[in-house]
């Protein structure tokens, strides 16, 4: 079982970071996925950066930075999801391997965030992946735009307001059956491992707002991976 950790507050951090970093201290895998990894099972290390900035003029809107897939990618083509990859030998720990995946993927510069927070590793069955959720304030932002056209096709900052406006939050369901949490946003359909995350989080920091579970969309894509965060088998980890 993993747990979530607190690496540090930092002078600056924005009051509407608490009490998400209290509560990420205490959470634990389940707050997330009901899988859990097998005893003695390996898995291929890689992390994700789950980067929250602000808005410049009006520092109390927080925001998301996300990306969306290409649609020729092989896996995952036009879904949205948080910067991250597989771990390379030179990566000295989780951090690391999310802060370089978001420079080579959209241009972060690695100085303007600071880690605050390593979420519970989710460990990923269907390609043996272990992803470890790498929470960052984004201290400093900047222009990014994708990198790697065959893989990026776009960037976006999503505002917290408008991940919680329940006019914005929906269910889907999987080809097979499985059904979790998703958001429609600025033209962007969220859903899986990603908005798993993202949902666990907003109940977490308390930005949440009730809303009405009821509508379903369905997948068109019978290939799509089936996800992992709130209660499936999660998506792949493109390394």
């Amino acid at each position: 079982m993993s747990r979530g950790e607190v690496l540090g507050r930092p002078d600056g951090l924005p009051d509407w970071f608490e009490p998400l970093l209290t509560r990420i201290g205490e959470c634990r895998t389940e707050d997330f996925t009901a899988l859990r990894r097998p005893t003695g099972a390996g898995g291929r290390s890689s992390a994700v950066l789950v980067l929250i900035g602000q808005d410049e003029e009006h520092p109390d809107r927080p925001d998301l930075l996300i990306l969306q897939r290409a649609a020729t990618m092989r896996n995952h083509a036009g879904q949205p999801a948080f910067p991250g990859g597989a771990t390379d030998p030179e990566d000295a720990d989780a951090p690391a391997t999310a802060l370089r995946e978001a420079q080579e993927e959209v241009g972060l510069d690695p100085a303007s965030a600071e880690v605050l927070a390593l979420l519970p590793e989710l460990w990923i069955p269907v390609s043996g992946f272990v992803v470890s959720p790498v929470l960052a304030w984004w201290r400093k932002p900047h222009p990014v735009h994708p990198l790697q056209p065959a893989e990026v096709a776009h960037v976006d900052r999503l505002p917290i307001s408008e991940l919680t406006d329940p006019a914005n939050r929906i269910r889907v369901r999987h080809p097979s059956g499985w059904i979790g949490p998703a958001f429609q946003v600025r033209g962007l359909l969220v859903w899986g491992f990603t908005a798993g995350v993202i949902a666990a989080l907003l109940d977490m920091a308390g930005w949440a707002l009730p809303w009405e579970p009821g509508r379903i969309v369905e997948l068109p894509d019978a290939t799509a991976p089936v996800p992992a965060a709130r209660g499936g088998a999660p998506d792949e980890v493109v390394p």
